[in-house]
């Protein structure tokens, strides 16, 4: 459903805005393919690829799916900003675990274990308290 407006000019910053937000989602999906190629092109010229190296591959595919899911409906789950920073924190930790004090180690690992959580207690709460009693305008605010 589309969002009525009392005046043309709040129908042309609508239009507007909505530009402004696919050129961005468009120059991040292009930052994202040069970072992905970059990435696999030092991969090639090391002639190996590592723990790290996979899970940076991922972080790529997550924002690919992010920026896919959004234009598909115009909306932005959660959840994929998350799963990134889960896999973000997971490849710090496993790459720099040598010059982590233990300490250091324990409050990554327990933010990745707050953010699951949060995954968790999200998806729960979606598939527990639906949105269908909210109305569609008030829906696209949430």
């Amino acid at each position: 459903m589309k969002p009525p407006y009392e005046h043309r000019t709040d129908k042309i910053a609508h239009q507007a805005l909505m530009w402004i937000e696919r050129l961005g989602l468009g120059l991040v999906t292009i930052a994202t393919f040069f970072s992905l190629a970059h990435e696999l092109a030092r991969m090639w010229d090391a002639g190996m690829v590592g723990l790290g190296d996979l899970l940076q591959l991922f972080l790529y595919l997550e924002v690919f799916s992010m920026i896919n899911s959004y234009f598909g409906t115009g909306k932005l789950p959660m959840r994929y900003p998350i799963y990134i920073a889960m896999v973000a924190l997971a490849r710090y930790l496993l790459l720099d675990m040598k010059e982590m004090t233990e300490t250091h180690m324990l409050a990554v690992s327990a933010a990745i274990l707050i953010l699951a959580i949060s995954v968790l207690v999200m998806r729960f709460g979606h598939s527990r308290y639906p949105y269908e009693d909210i109305p569609e305008q008030k829906r696209d605010l949430l």
